[in-house]
């Protein structure tokens, strides 16, 4: 089939929640306070490690690094979902269409891949303490952060690029509040077989292999754990990789089944439901799991806040 004569869409209309009119100022201002939230409290993680030399350890290196991917996936997203919900649709061009996408998408790869990183790092120091100072040194900490960036973006360039060459000739509907891979590609007009049987590829070492190493590292943890003498010592290191553990869980449940598992037949508000847990909810858990269980975050936010209000 020839496309020549048709031209490209320029701009994509995004209907969000388009059924909820009662209910979308309340919807708009709890979205708000969460992506406030959201950015308040990784915004502290990110500040408390960097400011406090007792937070400079490997763990604590990573989980900044964590930060500022939830704050750029979420900014990248919320935003103009915001203006979605308040308007009940809103357009956006189809370039800033695929830009969000890539952007998404890259720092969502990259976010599996860190949460990997997280995992190794509690297991090398539970399961081999006496040399996990030696074998987590600068330069596998600075390895260990480069190669997620790397790979998820590379990955995504690849599917974004992908995506970029199909041909869009309308409509220019997207039910949906962000462009993500799905609605992208009912909106296109040409074979899109080989862009979904790429992205489940992709899927496998980006989602499904680093949740199987996840899993795997902590049942040797547990193990491991179930071997410390003291209680006080199992109950520090289980709270710590307890918090990890739940946000691998909810984060990489909603990945499987939207992106690895995606059932064609599945409702749109499903989707949208399910799209909103790891958008706003996942990048919640984080600070709320790391400041509120853990007390060397604690001790760190008491003692700044505490200089503060002295001041």
């Amino acid at each position: 089939m020839s496309y020549t004569n048709q031209s490209r869409i320029s701009e994509v209309l995004l209907r969000g929640f388009h059924n909820i009119q009662n209910l979308k100022i309340f919807l708009f201002l709890l979205v708000l306070f969460i992506y406030i939230l959201i950015l308040t409290g990784n915004l502290l993680i990110i500040t408390l490690v960097t400011i406090d030399h007792r937070l400079r350890t490997p763990m604590y290196f990573f989980l900044r690094l964590l930060s500022s991917f939830e704050i750029l996936a979420t900014t990248n997203i919320v935003p103009k979902m915001l203006s979605v919900i308040i308007r009940e649709g809103d357009t956006i061009s189809f370039t800033a269409c695929m830009m969000q996408f890539y952007i998404f998408s890259a720092s969502t790869n990259s976010e599996c891949f860190m949460l990997t990183v997280m995992s190794y790092d509690r297991y090398l120091a539970i399961c081999n303490p006496l040399r996990y100072i030696s074998i987590m040194d600068l330069q596998l900490q600075l390895n260990l952060v480069c190669w997620p960036w790397l790979i998820g973006f590379l990955i995504t360039l690849i599917i974004t690029v992908l995506v970029y060459k199909l041909h869009f000739c309308g409509p220019n509907v997207i039910d949906h509040f962000f462009c993500d891979l799905s609605p992208l590609l009912e909106l296109s007009c040409s074979d899109t077989s080989v862009v979904e049987t790429q992205a489940v590829l992709f899927s496998v070492p980006v989602i499904l292999i680093p949740f199987i190493f996840i899993m795997t590292t902590y049942i040797l943890i547990s193990f491991a754990i179930s071997r410390i003498s003291s209680a006080v010592g199992r109950k520090k290191a289980f709270s710590i990789c307890s918090s990890h553990l739940v946000l691998v869980c909810t984060y990489y449940g909603t990945l499987i089944s939207v992106y690895l598992f995606p059932l064609r037949d599945k409702s749109t508000n499903v989707s949208k439901v399910t799209s909103l847990l790891y958008i706003i909810v996942t990048p919640l858990l984080n600070p709320i799991i790391y400041c509120l269980r853990n007390k060397e975050i604690q001790a760190a936010l008491h003692k700044y806040l505490g200089t503060y209000l002295k001041s």
